[in-house]
């Protein structure tokens, strides 16, 4: 007894311990990543509109160097999705220096992509060499830890970041194992990525509405059409990218190419209103500037367009984008608060893309205030019940569909 006991004592202070080094290491790297990223859009800010015209040609130098020197790093979160599974691969460090580089050069010349996709790859690699050093852990472990670290060190929303490893690489099963080392890594990431200066979006609402039987039912439709909304996100992505594939083999003719459409439709709308994460969509709904009835579908065909055509970066922040400003749209028809609504989008949305269910929930409590929660949680009930199992990430698993 007095063994079994010294030996689990063991494991949770390696389990501990490593986590709040994974959380240290990668919160570092999610500073030094998104404090350049943000300096970048600023200053490609200042070159519009010519600059758009060069994301074709920064596209094809980046996609050159990345097929050459990027060897396995090519399959990108794919093999964090891989190595989460506990199949048997390694996740080479080089990952994190070209999705990083990849990721600042798509929005500095304006593609419409996010950044999440960055900070989980480096959460997953940074998690798994971890894993590697430890002869008695499972890596699996590690490298959910590594996830929740990533996101939260990017987004400072460390309890949905903790939800949102453990639940999205197998839908309806959750590693309840790892659940305190992830809370302790992903705490740590959020309050030293803070501590560092590492911008995070915040907005306060109250809200001036009850949950009455009219309300609640207005809320379920508005939940219904963040998660189709999400899902179309989904489908369009997987389609658009077999599409690509298909019809330009090449990737870097096709990263030419498409990129360079992607540039001219970019400075064509609004002279880059859709360019890079869409901030400027999010701040400018929650600080009362015009939001268009198209702004929703205008940025989601445009991500799925930038990625589709091999450009690094992520599907989140332009999600919040679009559950934003599709929230404004439906609180004008329904006659529910405007703010409100586009916070529940906000969350909805990235909940029915990424097929998760409790991470929206509390990164919209997180994000909004917890006041809001009973409206997030009814919106993204409904929001994930109308996906359709469809998910942004290819290599997701669904439990009840294994055999």
């Amino acid at each position: 007894m007095q063994e079994l006991l010294k030996d689990r004592i063991d494991r949770w202070a390696s389990l501990l311990f490593i986590s709040i080094a994974i959380g240290v290491i990668v919160s570092g790297l999610d500073v030094l990543f998104g404090r350049v990223l943000l300096w970048l859009i600023a200053t490609s800010h200042e070159l519009r509109p010519w600059i758009f015209l060069l994301l074709g040609p920064a596209g094809l130098i980046f996609m050159f160097f990345f097929l050459r020197y990027g060897k396995e790093s090519v399959q990108g979160m794919n093999l964090v999705f891989k190595a989460g599974h506990g199949e048997d691969v390694e996740i080479p460090k080089r990952l994190v220096i070209f999705v990083t580089v990849g990721t600042w050069i798509t929005h500095f010349f304006g593609g419409s992509a996010g950044r999440e996709g960055v900070a989980i790859q480096i959460g997953g690699t940074i998690g798994q060499w971890f894993g590697s050093l430890s002869k008695r852990i499972d890596r699996r472990e590690f490298v959910v830890i590594g996830m929740a670290a990533g996101f939260s060190g990017l987004f400072q929303t460390p309890i949905a970041a903790i939800f949102f490893a453990l639940e999205v690489l197998v839908v309806g099963r959750m590693r309840y194992q790892v659940l305190i080392p992830t809370l302790v890594a992903s705490f740590i990431a959020s309050s030293l990525s803070h501590l560092l200066g590492l911008e995070k979006f915040h907005f306060e609402i109250v809200p001036d509405i009850s949950i009455t039987p009219i309300v609640f039912v207005k809320i379920v439709i508005c939940g219904i059409l963040f998660g189709l909304c999400g899902a179309l996100f989904a489908y369009l992505l997987k389609k658009g990218k077999q599409l690509t594939q298909r019809v330009i083999p090449s990737p870097m003719l096709r990263i030419l190419i498409v990129g360079a459409l992607v540039g001219l439709l970019i400075l064509l709308f609004f002279n880059g209103r859709y360019a890079s994460l869409g901030m400027n969509l999010i701040e400018g709904t929650f600080s009362s500037e015009a939001i268009y009835r198209y702004d929703w579908l205008l940025k989601l065909l445009l991500t799925v367009i930038t990625l589709s055509a091999g450009f690094q970066g992520g599907e989140v922040t332009p999600l919040f984008a679009i559950g934003t400003t599709l929230g404004v749209v439906l609180a004008s028809v329904l006659g529910l608060p405007v703010l409100l609504i586009a916070a529940l989008g906000y969350a909805s949305v990235f909940g029915s893309a990424t097929n998760t269910i409790l991470a929206p929930i509390f990164i919209g409590a997180e994000v909004f205030g917890y006041e809001t929660l009973p409206f997030f949680f009814i919106a993204c009930a409904f929001s994930y019940a109308f996906n359709f199992n469809q998910s942004i990430y290819g290599q997701q698993k669904i439990a009840w569909l294994e055999k």
